[in-house]
């Protein structure tokens, strides 16, 4: 393939697009229905203009921070997805890469590797769950991921189960087996270096979800633990402070998209919320975060940390959404198309990315460090946050 480096998050993307099978490709970029608040999570971002400076251009940006207690190196941190099938070292080679890096990592309950492996490469793991099941398992969850010593809890709550999609879903199979390989070949062949490294492990991509379940002897399918999910009841503000004070330590909501919810999130214990609209795949017509990102801030002030996911490609939208009282952003897609277009060095590559970015968009506004950024710092066009009512 040649050079392996890239130098954007949008060649990483189409590099992944190329070597992964179309319904591996399919399940990443994919957003909910119309696909609205997919694009949106970007199209946002694109009308947020910066206010450069010509002389008084400064050098030596300061860009570390901590996130829920644990350092980052830059202000970002790897966004709990499912299973990963990109690559067959999925979360142990973005823990060594988050690692080698020095920023966080969010570890889904749905992902395909151990939780007590990937903490093993990244002690600034943070596991994240779903409501799904009933409490005592749940408990059980949380037990666990306390005993392999993640740094922290992350409850996603940003669901409602829309299925439907304008242009088909990919074709996702519950398990990998002799006949569903038979039947994903056409799809399988047309990618032989995704296969090839599949090959050299002399093992078929696994869609289990073994930090779904605390029972050593059984790994759950993927859409066996997903369909538990749905048929769960969704939580109330009081089902959430239970799990907070249970845990009784750093705590995430993750899927926040109001001022109103932010502050209830507050109330019943988290420590941090995230500002996220599940990448798109969720409510559709919702806003992108970095349009209520505002909005959630001043509603909680200094009562705990905010962090944005939701269409973060390059380093000047970290700057846009610091400038906007973001703490941090999580990172989904674009370590993924890492991950799949050179594995570890891959998702690494995209950090790099992300920090020359951020690097190059403060020098050109003239701030040094990122506790300086400001929303003087951008130029906002009139409209561009839904009005609260």
């Amino acid at each position: 393939m040649g050079n392996p480096w890239f130098e954007s998050v949008a060649v990483a993307r189409e590099r992944a697009r190329k070597r992964l099978p179309r319904s591996v490709y399919g399940a990443i970029v994919a957003g909910a229905e119309a696909g609205v608040s997919r694009d949106d999570n970007l199209a946002a971002f694109d009308e947020l203009g910066l206010r450069p400076v010509t002389a008084g251009q400064v050098t030596g940006q300061k860009l570390d921070t901590t996130i829920m207690g644990q350092s980052a190196s830059i202000p970002v941190m790897i966004s709990p997805t499912g299973v990963q099938a990109v690559h067959p070292e999925g979360e142990i080679a973005v823990g060594r890469a988050s690692a080698a890096r020095g920023i966080p990592m969010g570890l889904s309950s749905f992902g395909s590797k151990k939780l007590e492996d990937v903490i093993a490469e990244n002690p600034a793991t943070f596991f994240q769950i779903y409501w799904a099941g009933d409490r005592d398992a749940m408990s059980a969850r949380m037990e666990r991921a306390k005993a392999a010593g993640a740094a922290g809890l992350i409850l996603t709550l940003d669901w409602s189960f829309s299925h439907g999609r304008d242009w088909g879903s990919p074709s996702i199979p519950e398990k990998i087996d002799f006949k569903t390989a038979l039947e994903h070949a056409p799809d399988v062949l047309t990618r032989p270096r995704w296969l090839l490294d599949w090959a050299k492990t002399k093992q078929l991509p696994d869609l289990g979800v073994p930090n779904y379940t605390t029972n050593p002897d059984y790994v759950p399918g993927f859409f066996e633990a997903y369909g538990e999910w749905m048929m769960t009841p969704p939580p109330s503000w009081d089902d959430v402070a239970g799990i907070a004070e249970e845990w009784g330590d750093n705590f995430m909501v993750k899927g926040i998209g109001r001022g109103d919810e932010a502050k209830r999130a507050v109330d019943a214990g988290a420590t941090a919320i995230s500002v996220s609209n599940h990448g798109g795949n969720n409510l559709d017509g919702a806003p992108a975060p970095i349009r209520v990102l505002a909005e959630c801030v001043e509603a909680v002030g200094d009562q705990c940390e905010v962090l944005m996911d939701g269409g973060i490609r390059r380093g000047s939208d970290v700057v846009k959404a610091l400038a906007l009282g973001a703490r941090g952003v999580l990172i989904g897609r674009a370590y993924l198309w890492g991950l799949a277009a050179n594995g570890q060095a891959g998702v690494e590559n995209v950090i790099d990315v992300l920090r020359g970015g951020i690097e190059a968009t403060m020098r050109g506004i003239g701030v040094r460090s990122i506790d300086d950024l400001s929303p003087a710092d951008l130029a906002i066009p009139d409209g561009f946050s839904p009005t609260p009512r």
